[in-house]
């Protein structure tokens, strides 16, 4: 038998790993006993059979390997333990010592039934998620007091979450390490957004703040791999204090996550969390708070899905709506739209702002792309079924300032938007008709002018001869475009005073 000291003499693992690999049920329960007389002034000590050498050097292997703990505790036979137990013990504490000391992050380490599962929702040190543009979209309680000096929560409105603001009214006034805590940040901030764009996206940042940022922005180099990042950055006080952590920075499509682990502990259990990217968005998303953002949202459905479906084999019928589906895909990706809703042949994707470029152009770009795949779509299966239907996707868009949050059950999370716009931006899904394109006037009114310069839009009328004209650069009102007084268009009524155009053409322009 060997006791704790003598198993982590001879592995070189620390306690904190021991008890964390306990837990898993890689490793047994020490027995706790007297120890012999004369070896050590602890009243009891813990004691690991003498394999327990052979089993840790064998996880260490496999570590090196880059096999996941969670893959290792399956493949060594990890015991099963609820998510609800207590830590192990550490086996050479009194029974009655008092500690103060934090607990190590392998707390943020659960085993299930069904083996270990990573979570971020229990990391005891700060940890938070940015946006694009550099906004707190999610923070833990460590973070918001310790961090951005908001043990209250954080402000619900987005655009009030700006992370060096935030820093400079938290962290950024006292810790000595203040410029390697900003340039941490400004080195991921530069590939993404202009010195220019960071400097004039908050305005409560004054003159000082400004300039600083500026200096520090200048002297980065810009972080151009989306690996791992890790500095050692000193949160104490400019009194003496030391108080050292790592700090870590993983890259996600949905922002980038930093976290914090003191300096002297062992990372492993942070370190797998962040290398399962698919658990960390799904908790960060689940965990994550609404709150009040600009956005854009766009809503499209297939013209006569009900026809055609009645006309197409039920394989047939879902392959089409497949197709279409995997077609828009690379094209919501170019203009950095999220994904809302599936509502059988219909979606919801919604636009958030971003650093360098109008998250409304970006909606009403992606919308123009999502026409032109659906004419090309359409071709292939005039020339498949040789039949009178013609696919067309209606679109409509608006924007707003809305909540944004999430529901959710145990097995199923959807991102959704609470408020008009996305309201408005159905119904006029449903009042465009042969794959167009309608839009508010509030939207586009948006549009700096280059942007709006670059769409030809109006109204569709009949000239006294019968024949379609566009009356250019104009709106109307629902209410004038159609009788709302039909069944079918009842539904209108809520739109029917809000002014309305047709997307008509795009054409971008060249970059100055």
């Amino acid at each position: 038998m060997l006791s704790s000291k003598e198993l982590m003499e001879r592995t070189g693992v620390s306690r904190a790993t021991l008890n964390n690999y306990i837990g898993m049920g890689l490793i047994p329960k020490p027995v706790v006993k007297q120890p012999d007389a004369g070896k050590s002034k602890a009243r009891r000590i813990g004691y690991f059979p003498s394999n327990t050498v052979n089993k840790l050097e064998r996880i260490k292997a496999l570590k090196k390997q880059g096999v996941r703990m969670e893959d290792i505790a399956l493949k060594l036979g990890g015991q099963v333990k609820t998510v609800n137990d207590n830590p192990p013990p550490n086996p050479e504490r009194r029974a009655d010592e008092k500690s103060n000391k934090a607990p190590s992050p392998a707390s943020s380490v659960e085993i299930t039934p069904r083996g270990l599962r990573l979570t971020i929702e229990n990391l005891e040190h700060p940890a938070y998620l940015l946006n694009n543009k550099f906004e707190v979209e999610w923070s833990n309680a460590a973070a918001e007091a310790e961090i951005f000096g908001k043990p209250n929560g954080m402000p619900k409105d987005i655009s009030d979450r700006n992370v060096f603001s935030l820093l400079f009214g938290g962290m950024g006034r006292q810790c000595v390490d203040r410029a390697t805590l900003f340039s941490f940040h400004l080195e991921i901030a530069k590939n993404r957004m202009s010195k220019a764009n960071l400097l004039t996206m908050d305005p409560n940042l004054d003159e000082a703040q400004i300039e600083e940022l500026a200096d520090l922005y200048t002297n980065v180099e810009a972080v151009n791999s989306r690996q791992l990042r890790d500095t050692v950055i000193n949160l104490g006080n400019h009194f003496g204090n030391d108080n050292r952590y790592r700090l870590y920075a993983s890259f996600f499509r949905e922002g980038v996550f930093f976290a914090y682990t003191p300096a002297e502990t062992e990372e492993d259990s942070l370190l797998q969390i962040l290398s399962r990217r698919d658990l960390v968005i799904r908790d960060l998303l689940r965990n994550r708070k609404p709150y009040v953002t600009p956005l854009a949202v766009l809503v499209a459905d297939l013209q006569n899905s009900v026809k055609i479906c009645a006309e197409l084999p039920p394989d047939e019928y879902f392959e089409l709506i497949n197709q279409i589906w995997r077609r828009m895909e690379p094209i919501f990706r170019k203009y950095y739209a999220t994904h809302g809703k599936h509502v059988g042949d219909g979606i919801v994707y919604y636009f958030f702002p971003q650093p360098d470029c109008s998250y409304v152009l970006n909606a009403i770009e992606c919308a123009w792309e999502m026409t032109i795949a659906m004419q090309e779509i359409d071709r292939e299966w005039q020339a498949r079924k040789n039949w009178a239907n013609s696919l067309k996707l209606n679109i409509g868009l608006d924007e707003g300032q809305e909540w944004f949050g999430a529901y959710q059950t145990t097995t199923h999370l959807e991102l959704t938007v609470l408020g008009d716009t996305i309201n408005q931006a159905a119904r006029l899904s449903d009042f465009a008709r042969d794959g167009a394109v309608w839009v508010t006037k509030s939207m586009l009114s948006s549009l700096s002018h280059r942007d709006r310069d670059q769409l030809e839009f109006g109204i569709k009328r009949r000239d006294t001869d019968g024949n379609q004209i566009v009356v250019a650069s104009t709106y109307g009102w629902i209410a004038n475009l159609v009788d709302l007084n039909e069944p079918g268009n009842l539904k209108l009524q809520d739109i029917a005073a809000i002014p309305v155009t047709e997307i008509i053409d795009f054409k971008p322009k060249e970059n100055d």
